[in-house]
């Protein structure tokens, strides 16, 4: 089974930085895209960042040049590195991979999903 486990989430300032996990087991990151989704209650989930598996990376025009999206393939994890942080940037962020190599942006192009990790900013 595949399983991705987010960490990193936490309380900020604004202007502030943080930097998200994804630990995937069962999974090799080396080979499929992965990504991160961000979610507040009442809004559909957002495409936030997506890497392909060979390492092209694409954003939401709400964080380019703010965000950053990396992997390291020898330890199955994926980060999220979050710059000049603002408060509509709160949300769940979810981790998540794909059975492809190539990033579609919809929701339902990724087959796994971590359980999420909360970012706030204030």
């Amino acid at each position: 089974d595949v399983q991705l486990v987010e960490s990193g989430g936490d309380s900020v300032q604004a202007g502030g930085s943080l930097t998200l996990s994804c630990t995937a087991a069962g999974y090799r990151s080396s080979d499929y895209c992965m990504g991160w989704f961000r979610q507040t209650p009442g809004k559909e989930r957002e495409g936030v960042a997506v890497i392909d598996s060979d390492g092209s990376d694409r954003y939401a025009d709400a964080v380019k040049g703010r965000f950053t999206i990396s992997k390291d393939n020898a330890e199955n994890t994926l980060y999220l590195l979050m710059n000049s942080l603002k408060p509509e940037d709160t949300a769940m962020y979810y981790c998540v991979a794909s059975s492809t190599w190539y990033c579609l942006t919809t929701p339902t192009s990724f087959d796994f999903w971590g359980q999420g990790t909360q970012v706030t900013v204030s």
